[in-house]
């Protein structure tokens, strides 16, 4: 790979493609029960804890506003490490299906346009044509803001008691 181009992972939701930059994915696994916050919009499911690390898990149809679905054996967590802020982030999001990993020239990402998505374009990159389908590239650093993601975590870690 070089600075001209960069691999993507695709997935499915809601029988549209995205991709996020495979530097960023962490890891990929299959959907476990969460612990629920109080508190946090519908799409935050909840956090896991991952070898140690608190991760807040987020369905990517009702983040995007689409309806949620019910998980089973088939459901996928994209587990995301990103930096944002001199911060690292992680993050699951839950998708319908991981697809393919696909090589993308810089050149070949285009601005997404205003309409035609129900996606807010802060959240995306790009989008590129792949094999004949429109890719919508994922800005994985905008998912959640820095701030979001540490009052997650934090409402997950049980604070000392006051004496």
């Amino acid at each position: 790979m070089s600075d001209t181009s960069h691999e993507y992972l695709t997935f499915l939701l809601d029988n549209e493609e995205f991709g996020v930059d495979i530097l960023c994915v962490q890891e990929i696994m299959v959907w476990s029960p969460v612990t629920e916050l109080p508190g946090t919009p519908d799409y935050l499911k909840g956090v896991i804890n991952l070898r140690g690390v608190i991760v807040p898990i987020v369905d990517m149809r009702q983040r995007f506003g689409a309806d949620g679905v019910d998980y089973d054996a088939t459901t996928v967590v994209i587990v995301l490490r990103a930096k944002r802020e001199n911060k690292s982030i992680v993050v699951g999001l839950v998708v319908d299906a991981v697809s393919d990993v696909y090589k993308v020239e810089n050149h070949d990402v285009k601005q997404a346009p205003d309409f035609g998505t129900h996606i807010n374009n802060q959240f995306l990159s790009g989008m590129a044509t792949v094999d004949g389908k429109i890719v919508i590239i994922l800005d994985a650093k905008k998912l959640l803001s820095v701030d979001e993601l540490y009052q997650v975590t934090m409402s997950a870690i049980p604070q000392p008691l006051a004496s």
